[in-house]
């Protein structure tokens, strides 16, 4: 076992922070080697319990749940800030081309390192995380993961129209190659595996089909894709398969649509739409950075709180402009403010910070694994530094409450804020 003593953060059942300014956070293991949460509250009423125990004292610094990205590509890493007039040109002279190179083992892994280092740089401990059509992008991507012992979710995307040579994939073999990825990777360590249609227009319905057959025959397995993100794309879809009732209908026609189904952007929604979320049980991967960035649409808060399905926040790097959970935070403020018809929401910094973690979490059906610092969550935290400017250290001094202390760190935050990492207990 191991202590740490700081402020802490972290979220009970009804999504509300608890905040303790002195607080007592011991780690150990729970007896089959994964490292968990054994106890957390006020310094002052736990010690006693655990002074056999080592301590770290952290004297004015947060820990705080690792942060949770539900939707992220990693092959992406190297074209984001890339300039495009849309969704679709954008694939077309960045991504695809970009994405071609990781049929090579040794590029796949040099990107694989690069981006996970990345992610643990700016907090994020956990991702749902989109790799290429080639099966090498998804052995080097968890092959580091595993290495890391960290808690990842990854998929070989299945595109087999529609797409330029190089990342085009064959309607059988992708679907050979997807099971037997599966197979070696869903719940090996911390890995999970997620079924990956790009989005249903790069796809045949042969191919739909049968990812949904994958659905059925492994169904604690995760899938992912994305929806109603560009209206061109929405117009496209709806061209394709003019039989469904809805872009979003056509994941459900072929099975894809169920608890563990994340489909990110979700932004041109009716209520018929938000509420098959909801009785299917999937999420979306809300993605205002990219949103704004492509020019793409408002994620409507409103209605999905209305008709209640459930969401959790997402980089979407490379279309995204930053991991940082900061960044994408504010950037989902803004997008309440601004982007909600007839009056702006204003989404609380509690609400923004749920959202990237136990949230996420409970969007992925990993609520009270990852994302939380509940007892029995995985040892999965960050150490935040609220002095790590000048700015923050002014602003940050003068908090006279929770919302102003987490709302200061969100405006002001980068990757400077995040002080340390701890994965599987360690770091």
């Amino acid at each position: 076992m191991k202590a740490y003593r700081a402020a802490i953060l972290r979220f009970d059942a009804q999504h509300q922070a608890v905040f303790d300014k002195d607080g007592l956070l011991v780690v150990g293991s729970d007896g089959t080697g994964t490292e968990r949460i054994l106890a957390v509250g006020a310094y002052d009423s736990l010690i006693e319990n655990y002074v056999q125990v080592p301590l770290e004292h952290l004297p004015g610094r947060i820990i705080a749940p690792g942060f949770v990205d539900l939707h992220v590509h990693f092959p992406q890493i190297d074209v984001i800030g890339s300039p495009a007039s849309g969704l679709l040109p954008w694939l077309e002279n960045y991504t695809f081309p970009q994405e071609a190179r990781f049929a090579d083992a040794a590029h796949s892994a040099d990107a694989a390192q690069f981006f996970l280092t990345e992610l643990v740089r700016n907090g994020v401990t956990t991702a749902l995380t989109f790799a290429t059509s080639h099966p090498a992008s998804v052995e080097a991507f968890f092959t580091e993961a595993a290495r890391r012992r960290m808690r990842m979710i990854c998929g070989k995307v299945l595109q087999d129209r529609h797409s330029p040579d190089g990342v085009r994939d064959d309607t059988v073999q992708g679907l050979v190659d997807t099971e037997a990825l599966i197979q070696r990777w869903h719940g090996r360590g911390r890995l999970g595996y997620a079924i990956t249609p790009r989005f249903a227009p790069s796809c045949s319905e042969a191919q739909l089909r049968g990812a949904g057959e994958l659905a059925a025959r492994y169904p604690d397995v995760w899938i992912q894709s994305h929806v109603a993100e560009n209206k061109d794309e929405i117009a496209w879809a709806r061209s394709l398969f003019p039989q469904s009732r809805s872009y979003l209908s056509v994941y459900d026609d072929f099975g894809l649509l169920r608890a563990r189904a994340i489909y990110a952007h979700c932004i041109h929604f009716d209520d018929d739409d938000r509420a098959l979320m909801r009785d299917t049980g999937a999420a979306a991967a809300v993605s205002p950075t990219s949103n704004l960035f492509l020019g793409s649409g408002f994620f409507d808060y409103s209605g999905a709180d209305r008709v209640g399905f459930r969401y959790g926040l997402a980089s979407d790097v490379g279309g995204g402009t930053s991991l940082s959970p900061f960044h994408t935070m504010l950037a989902a403020y803004c997008v309440g403010r601004e982007g909600q018809t007839k009056t702006g929401l204003s989404l609380s910094p509690q609400q923004l910070w749920w959202q990237h973690t136990a949230g996420a979490a409970q969007a992925l059906g990993l609520g009270g694994v990852v994302g939380n610092l509940q007892p029995g969550c995985e040892a999965d935290f960050i150490v935040l530094d609220p002095r790590c400017t000048a700015l923050m250290a002014r602003r940050t001094g003068q908090a006279a409450s929770l919302e102003e202390l987490l709302f200061a760190m969100i405006v002001l935050g980068d990757d400077r804020l995040v002080a340390r990492t701890v994965i599987a207990g360690a770091g």
